[in-house]
């Protein structure tokens, strides 16, 4: 029996082609390991989305390296990156870029003398998030050309996955236990519309899945200019999916968001935020930005300051400015200095914690139902997902105490007592 170890980097939809990854090999002959001292296998997964995912990718696959087992490299850094990182780091025994996914079996078969791994299928998952909980791609690729991304041209355009398709590996995973589920896409709200005659849409898998009988269904990485009014009220009359938008705005700079070809202006998401709100009083908000980007100028930064003080995200995260080449922006003459991208950084975040702060004890006597996530042994507290707080770890944890013995994947209701610059406290309330 050999030992396979596989080390993901990268994004949500990065893990699940890992899961895939992981199901092609019988666990009759193979034997899943997450120490790679004991792998006869090692696979690395990597992310090429900007440069500090670049670096961790070539770290991280010099460290297997100094392992004896057979090395692997796919994904994402791969496929934009093939002929240099093969001169590169010859300690590699096989590099299979995204476009050769459909004979990675057959690749991996070959280097280890074996005929009998399966190829891949998002119909065979090994689940890597916790316990009931797991991410479901319903597209891959992206037709929006972001003039700071270089997706496109590592993802290629945006195609969407037959509904029924989705459908059937949605039932797989809630046959298997899974209780919450969060949509991933480079474009999610885009889904369906480059079938013939743009149809089933979002709107229709929304309505089809929110039937199967989850416990959650969120959403994640929405473009604000795509989010229609009958969206925000399908899901606030749905049964599992969460009034939780994670919409990445980037900047609230219109001359910047006119440089980095996004759709939208500074007013549509005002609006959008406006009307979320107004729907879903205790809506979660989260966003992205990023800070430096070529030729923002410091009333850019200000006007993006101002829109986080009236919007008041509930979660936030801000990334410096990184040059990839190929894209629109990184030829461009007007780079900001490193030292004022992070900066401007460290104002944004400064001022995210104030706010996140100020947000979370807002929610303080609010009552929210979770399922149980596990159990920290230095707070002596459960950790609790609900409809605030995300899978990906980007988002704070909700903790509560309890003699009750709970397991991961109870469902538990929390009235919240306690508040914290990132994190909520709650405490165990009868039904």
């Amino acid at each position: 029996m050999k030992n396979v170890c596989l080390v993901s980097l990268g994004c949500a939809k990065n893990l699940v082609d890992s899961e895939m990854i992981l199901a092609m090999f019988p666990l009759e002959r193979y034997r899943l390991v997450n120490k790679p001292a004991e792998a006869d296998l090692i696979i690395v997964n990597t992310c090429g989305f900007i440069g500090s995912a670049k670096q961790e990718a070539i770290d991280t696959i010099l460290a297997m390296a100094e392992y004896p087992a057979k090395l692997v490299a796919v994904g994402c850094f791969v496929e934009r990156n093939l002929a240099e990182l093969k001169k590169a780091i010859p300690e590699v025994d096989l590099w299979v870029p995204l476009r050769d996914y459909s004979s990675l079996h057959t690749q991996i078969g070959a280097l280890l003398g074996e005929e009998d791994l399966l190829p891949i299928s998002p119909l065979r998952r090994v689940i890597a998030t916790t316990p009931h909980t797991a991410y479901l791609r319903i597209s891959d690729g992206c037709d929006n050309f972001c003039s700071f991304c270089a997706i496109p041209y590592i993802r290629g355009r945006m195609h969407s996955r037959p509904l029924e398709e989705i459908l059937s590996e949605a039932k797989m995973l809630r046959s298997e236990g899974v209780k919450e589920i969060s949509l991933v896409s480079q474009d999610p709200m885009h889904y369906g519309k480059d079938f013939p005659n743009g149809t089933p849409r979002m709107s229709d898998l929304l309505r089809a899945l929110d039937e199967l009988g989850f416990f959650s269904i969120r959403l994640l990485y929405l473009y604000p200019e795509e989010i229609l009014d009958s969206d925000l009220e399908l899901i606030r009359d749905s049964r599992s999916i969460l009034p939780y938008f994670d919409v990445p705005i980037q900047s609230a700079a219109d001359p910047v968001l006119k440089a980095m070809n996004r759709h939208g202006n500074v007013e549509g998401m005002r609006q959008l935020f406006r009307k979320i709100r107004s729907l879903m009083p205790k809506a979660v908000l989260r966003t992205t930005l990023i800070s430096g980007f070529p030729g923002e100028t410091d009333e850019d930064h200000q006007a993006t300051l101002d829109f986080l003080k009236e919007i008041r995200f509930d979660h936030l995260g801000d990334f410096p400015y990184s040059r990839e080449e190929g894209t629109a922006a990184y030829s461009r003459k007007n780079q900001v200095p490193e030292a004022v991208k992070k900066a401007r950084h460290d104002e944004i975040m400064a001022l995210q914690r104030e706010i996140s702060y100020a947000q979370n004890q807002s929610r303080i006597g609010d009552e929210m139902k979770g399922i149980v996530i596990g159990y920290d042994k230095i707070r002596s507290k459960y950790l609790l997902r609900t409809y605030w707080n995300a899978p990906d770890g980007i988002d704070g944890n909700l903790y509560f105490a309890s003699s009750h013995p709970y397991q991961d994947g109870d469902i538990v209701k929390v009235k919240i007592i306690k508040a914290f610059p990132y994190d909520l406290e709650g405490e165990v309330i009868a039904e």
